[in-house]
């Protein structure tokens, strides 16, 4: 549904900023300094904007909706979203520049470095800057982290009795296992790194999460279909993998729908990969105190809560309440998550990867 373009591009999409200059004006980001500015001088030029346009930010991830809806009550701002994906999103910014219609965005991870180096972004470090780790910040404030998730297991038990809790065990079962296009979802390509981590390799060497899936197609038990969450609901699907926060908000979603629904879901046991996912403010935005506002409240306490009400993992610490505590992923599930550690050789690794998927995977899928 969502996920995050990769060195070859960016140099593409460089090379013809240069070829073809900057269009009609010059940008956002050569006409503002959002850090020189008071937090009040930001709320006041944002309310006289009136509105910020997301892109890859649908009211159904993460409960965006309640941000939403804070930023409408607490500042008057109105808002529309276009859902997707990172690398669409960045094409988007460099394709419309100076008739921008967008504001702010939010990319896997590693997207928010491209688009730093595409000058695609415009600088707002925020109130809580120092509470934010070294990790999840650029040195300037061109992405910030706002959450993030870990590639988890998301099973049927109504067509699954025993869940599995590793990637031995999807190997060994007998259903069918889905993770979407790999060719456009960052949630798809983790799934892939997630596997090769389990199966030793890492973010520059993911053969062995090819053969992993290529295994699984072979079986005949690798879905070709589209992954969303009706297909999940209506029972076409035994085990998908999934970022946890997603698949806890599907479960939920599921339960309410139909109480006698069944769906657990783990991290596996061999371990997995956490990543998270950047705001972007787009360089050329028409609104940029606005776009720097919803930064700010995101990154607030209160924005922080409704992101961990969508079950995402908060880049700030906030207490959670009791409810919302129970319906986690347990905490002793995680020790053996890892984050990418080499983030240039994980872009190379993108690049090339729906290419491999296509000739090593769907290419053996029956």
């Amino acid at each position: 549904m969502r996920t995050k373009l990769v060195k070859a591009t960016a140099a593409v999409l460089a090379a013809a900023m240069l070829l073809g200059g900057c269009g009609s004006g010059t940008s956002a980001a050569e006409q503002v300094d959002l850090n020189s500015l008071s937090l009040d001088e930001i709320v006041e030029k944002a309310k006289e904007e009136g509105e910020v346009n997301s892109v890859g930010m649908p009211d159904d991830w993460a409960n965006w909706d309640d941000t939403w809806a804070g930023l409408k009550n607490e500042y008057g701002l109105e808002h529309t979203d276009v859902d997707l994906s990172s690398a669409e999103e960045l094409s988007m910014f460099e394709t419309e520049k100076n008739n921008a219609t967008k504001d702010i965005g939010d990319v896997g991870e590693t997207y928010g470095a491209v688009a730093d180096e595409q000058g695609l972004t415009l600088k707002y470090k925020t109130s809580y800057w120092d509470e934010i780790p070294d990790w999840a910040k650029d040195d300037d404030g061109d992405w910030i982290v706002a959450y993030y998730g870990t590639m988890a297991l998301l099973t049927n038990k109504k067509l699954v009795s025993d869940a599995p809790t590793s990637f031995q065990d999807l190997l060994e079962g007998d259903y069918v296992v889905s993770i979407g296009d790999v060719a456009r979802s960052t949630r798809a390509q983790y799934a892939v790194l997630a596997a090769a981590y389990a199966m030793g390799g890492d973010e520059s060497n993911i053969q062995p999460g090819l053969d992993f899936f290529r295994q699984l197609a072979e079986q005949g038990r690798l879905d070709k279909g589209e992954f969303t969450l009706s297909r999940i609901e209506k029972g076409e699907i035994g085990v998908a993998i999934i970022w946890d926060f997603v698949g806890i908000g599907y479960r939920e979603q599921i339960k309410e729908n139909n109480p006698d629904a069944d769906f657990e879901i783990c991290i596996p046991e061999e371990g997995s990969v956490q990543s998270g996912y950047s705001t972007i403010i787009n360089a050329y935005t028409k609104r940029p105190h606005a776009a720097a506002l919803t930064r700010e409240y995101i990154l607030s306490d209160e924005g922080q809560l409704n992101l961990a009400k969508g079950y995402a993992r908060t880049v700030r610490d906030v207490e959670l309440p009791a409810d919302l505590e129970e319906k986690m992923v347990p905490d002793e599930q995680y020790t053996n998550v890892k984050m990418v550690e080499d983030p240039e050789a994980w872009q190379e690794t993108v690049s090339q990867l729906p290419t491999l998927w296509n000739e090593q995977v769907m290419a053996y899928a029956q």
